[in-house]
């Protein structure tokens, strides 16, 4: 049953209906588009429909939607009408059950590790497109949301540590004597870690950084970072830009190294991740113990495991008198930021797979190849075929 403040009668037979429904993913403050990005779609004859208070936690209200042409509905009719579903993070099982047969589903998926995800979208027969799959070549930046939101969570981790420290991080000077700076070590030179970098050095701290990419050196110095250098070796493997495994003897190697650093550090910030596989651990018990009583350490790993031992998820925790944030949802702490970025980076891939009559299905461009993961109730992504059930 459609709501009286929901009227469908002006919708045009050809143009598409974008759907947005509400985040129900825990501390999940974002959504998939924001008022600006749907004005332009608006303009470029797409039908837009969002949930009803979808946008509320990241500060627009639905008048601010329905000012830009969207309608507002409630979430069982943004489902049910919706010709191409847009979200931050994917539905659920029972939500995809919802969704009308040969819907589009664009939203993170992380499918390589969700083989639930991707079976329900098979089973009910719907084509999904990934935000994390999304090829990282130059053509595609503007829809990178990996990289937007990293960036984002870079400069936030620094700020929760910097909150929580006891003491500021530049040196000042005053009549009592000179305070010291803070000491930042920063696991990690990829989006986060380079954005972690530079926001620690704007508020004036010393900061180290350890990276297994010896190519980074150059891009941490550049922003006034100390390398903690470290020569490779044949066990990492890279591909597409990301680290995609390394040996546990390197990773042993690089922890005694980095460990003296760790020691003098007043904060230490880890960002690696490989996808599709558990965050490498980066920090032992031992090297937690050796740190300063009253020292801060930010995982932004912890959602996938965690680079730590000793965070938790969504969790702040003392351990050895250092205190560990392990917020899994960075981004989500500045809504408004990540929601714009999110939401133009979704608006620029849909407007290169579609325009308001249809998808285009350019089957072998890279874009398309690399971001689709299920197609027409098929699984077809290389990442998702050998992991989903017959």
């Amino acid at each position: 049953m459609i709501p009286e403040f929901c009227t469908f009668t002006t919708l045009k037979l050809f143009s598409m209906i974008l759907g947005v429904p509400k985040e129900t993913k825990i501390k999940e403050n974002r959504v998939a588009l924001t008022p600006d990005v749907v004005k332009d779609l608006v303009k470029k004859g797409f039908e837009v429909v969002i949930e009803s208070g979808a946008g509320l936690n990241s500060f627009y209200n639905d008048e601010n939607y329905t000012t830009v042409g969207a309608k507002i509905a409630d979430k069982s009719t943004v489902y049910s009408t919706a010709d191409v579903l847009i979200k931050v993070n994917a539905p659920v099982a029972d939500e995809i059950t919802k969704m009308k047969k040969d819907a589009i589903l664009m939203s993170f998926m992380w499918a390589a590790t969700s083989p639930e995800l991707v079976d329900a979208c098979c089973k009910a027969g719907i084509t999904a497109f990934s935000m994390d799959a999304v090829p990282r070549i130059s053509r595609a930046q503007k829809m990178d949301a990996l990289s937007s939101q990293a960036n984002l969570g870079g400069y936030k981790a620094v700020m929760l540590a910097a909150d929580t420290i006891g003491k500021i991080l530049p040196m000042m000077t005053t009549a009592a004597g000179t305070i010291r700076p803070c000491k930042v070590v920063i696991f990690g030179a990829g989006v986060a870690g380079l954005q972690a970098i530079a926001t620690a050095k704007r508020l004036g701290a010393v900061v180290e950084v350890s990276d297994i990419r010896p190519e980074t050196k150059e891009q941490v110095q550049s922003l006034g970072g100390k390398f903690i250098e470290m020569k490779g070796d044949d066990s990492i493997k890279m591909e597409g830009g990301y680290v995609k495994g390394v040996s546990e003897e390197f990773l042993k190697k690089q922890q005694e190294l980095v460990s003296k650093h760790v020691k003098d550090a007043d904060i230490v910030i880890t960002t690696a991740l490989i996808p599709g596989k558990k965050a490498p651990l980066l920090v032992t018990e031992e090297m937690v113990k050796s740190m300063r009583f009253g020292s801060v350490i930010v995982d932004m790993a912890v959602e996938q495991g965690g680079n730590v031992v000793g965070s938790e998820l969504n969790k702040t925790v003392q351990k050895h008198g250092v205190t560990i944030i392990g917020e899994g949802n960075l981004p989500s702490l500045l809504p408004m930021n990540a929601s714009d970025l999110y939401a133009k980076n979704m608006a620029t891939l849909l407007l290169h797979l579609a325009d308001k009559d249809a998808f285009k299905w350019e089957m072998d461009e890279d874009i398309t190849k690399g971001s689709l993961i299920v197609h027409k109730g098929i699984a077809v992504h290389p990442s998702v075929v050998k992991v989903v059930p017959a």
